[in-house]
């Protein structure tokens, strides 16, 4: 039976424990967090396991590295010796952002299997894009059991690590300009008279919607604003407003901004 360690059971890691949680295959997950009330009550949930940070870096297969990046050489100093004492073989699971596989490694004090991975909030609700990038170590049955017991928090990407900090400004960060978004357009609807919750529902599914009709119809999203937009109607009219606003250069500088963040840290 693999042994999957979550250290830190925050809002990301929270979402990975939910979906191991939920997949058929065999395994024990081990839970560790600064705050142990955290961590108690994502093991009620889930059947997990407590633990410290030694006792999951000592026992798991898979070790889910799920704090701050100004926490990791903290966490390093607790349990790289144990790490290094280690005869068999685990693989160190990242989700620090910014850190490479390589900074991993360094800071872990030893050439160690590492998948570095950029998970969103939707993962909670199994609708998360997860963004992979194995480096060289990491075996081919690895990577495969990973994706499966991972499988329930939604789809994954296989991403060169280069890459990985322009992903990570477009679906790790995204939630929070979609929330911005829905959050605006509700505010529009309300300023039209419709009340709050029905306003944030019918912005928040007309998101939903789009976005699964984008992926399903793999039309680009050109064509379908423009199946929206009648000849002199109404849509048109909001369309011209946003590009007035410069919407689309505000969004394409916020994924940039994230990015040029990213490359600082």
């Amino acid at each position: 039976m693999k042994k999957l360690g979550f250290i830190g059971t925050g809002n990301m890691g929270g979402a990975l424990i939910l979906a191991a949680s939920k997949s058929n295959m065999e395994k024990e997950i081990l839970l560790a967090d600064k705050i142990p009330e955290k961590a108690k009550a994502l093991a009620e949930k889930t059947g997990g396991k407590l633990c410290d940070n030694k006792t999951a870096a000592a026992e798991a297969d898979f070790i889910f590295l799920g704090v701050k990046p100004q926490m990791l050489v903290e966490l390093m100093e607790e349990i790289a010796p144990v790490l290094a004492e280690r005869k068999d073989r685990f693989v160190l699971v990242s989700m620090l952002a910014a850190f490479t596989c390589e900074r991993i490694k360094k800071a872990a004090g030893g050439d160690f299997p590492v998948i570095r991975i950029m998970p969103n909030t939707p993962a909670s609700i199994g609708e998360g894009m997860i963004l992979y990038a194995p480096d060289e170590e990491v075996s081919e049955e690895e990577v495969e059991f990973f994706l499966s017991v991972m499988g329930k928090a939604g789809r994954f990407s296989p991403l060169p690590e280069k890459l990985m900090d322009a992903g990570a400004s477009v679906a790790g960060c995204g939630p929070a300009f979609v929330d911005l978004f829905v959050e605006a357009l509700a505010d529009g609807g309300v300023a039209c008279g419709l009340p709050r919750a029905q306003a944030m529902e019918f912005a928040a599914q007309m998101v939903l919607g789009s976005a699964k009709l984008i992926l399903e119809s793999k039309k680009h999203p050109g064509m379908l604003k423009d199946e929206v937009c009648s000849p002199g109607g109404t849509t048109i009219e909001g369309v011209r407003a946003l590009e007035k606003g410069g919407f689309r250069s505000a969004v394409t500088e916020a994924v940039i901004a994230a990015f040029e963040k990213n490359a600082k840290l």
